[in-house]
């Protein structure tokens, strides 16, 4: 088999293909809702992450396992559309992931998923090449196991690895243990560590595990993060918001453009806030990508929200 080619990210991870539906206002328990229309559209932590930065003029490789399905061709096409380098494996009589995905007039996004045991993705599907010919490898952590193997892989080739977590999946230790750069959803730290205080858990984070910086996401407060010297707190920026799905994903996308691009962290994470920002002007996970261009004019003219400053 030929040797991949050298990427500047590789993800492994999640997929899903979502169908969102937008509502006035959210269902109250046991009421009947009438809905106008829904849209198919493909999702996934990790793919969206890596569309996004296929879509910044950098090149990407996915990692991850399908059905045999619709849903999956129409990731196929995504990924053969942007230029994406997609090793996929199938999964015969399977249902691809599926989220349903409820957006009321805010923006607000509630998610419904469901996946087939069969397509958790395996370390023996994977193939060492796929890793480590990158200059940067990017995880969920949903698919634990694996996720754990390409980072070991990764670690021991010298390539910086990025996760995006947001549960205490089974064997979380070990995947941490092998993360650079943890970004990780606002209560996931305090889980983590059983420390109440988020920036004492960034702190503990980074002791225990040896992350070169430990951070977790905030909403309209931006994104809290510990270099072990001093705590960056970046507010979001101000838009109108016309859905959230994606966002977590596109703030990751946005600090792997800004560290493969070489600036300090401040700029990376002022880049993925704002990324965040543009994408939730749009409907779905990779509704309002933009360029790079837009991205970087939405900082330059938009205000943020106010926030308290962290203690150092």
């Amino acid at each position: 088999m030929t040797e991949p080619s050298l990427v500047d990210l590789v993800g492994v991870g999640l997929n899903a293909t979502d169908t969102l539906i937008p509502l006035a206002t959210y269902p109250e328990r046991g009421s009947k809702v009438e809905y106008t229309h829904s849209s198919l559209l493909p999702g996934g932590q990790t793919a969206t992450a890596v569309v996004a930065c296929q879509t910044w003029g950098l090149t990407t490789r996915y990692v991850g396992k399908v059905g045999d399905d619709e849903a999956a061709n129409l990731h196929r096409r995504e990924f053969a559309r942007t230029g994406v380098d997609a090793r996929i494996i199938t999964v015969a009589n399977a249902a691809s992931p599926q989220s349903l995905i409820l957006v009321d007039a805010g923006g607000e996004r509630t998610v419904l998923c469901r996946r087939d045991e069969r397509l958790l993705l395996q370390p023996a599907d994977l193939d060492r090449a796929w890793i480590v010919n990158a200059r940067v490898l990017h995880l969920d952590g949903f698919e634990t196991a694996a996720a754990t193997v390409a980072a070991g892989w990764a670690r021991s080739a010298g390539i910086p690895v990025i996760a995006d977590l947001d549960e205490l999946y089974s064997g979380v230790d070990d995947l941490v243990s092998n993360v650079d750069y943890l970004i990780v959803s606002r209560d996931f730290p305090v889980r983590l560590t059983g420390q109440r205080n988020l920036e004492q858990a960034l702190r503990i984070i980074k002791r225990r595990y040896g992350c070169t910086v430990a951070a977790a996401t905030l909403g309209q407060d931006g994104v809290l993060a510990w270099d072990g010297s001093h705590f960056h707190l970046r507010p979001a920026y101000r838009v109108s918001v016309a859905d959230t799905t994606g966002a977590g994903d596109i703030f990751h996308a946005g600090f792997i453009y800004g560290l493969l691009q070489g600036w300090p962290l401040t700029r990376q994470l002022d880049f993925a806030c704002a990324a965040a920002a543009l994408n939730c002007t749009a409907k779905g996970a990779r509704g309002g990508i933009g360029s790079v261009q837009a991205v970087e004019a939405l900082m330059a003219a938009t205000p943020r929200y106010a926030t308290v400053p962290a203690a150092n």
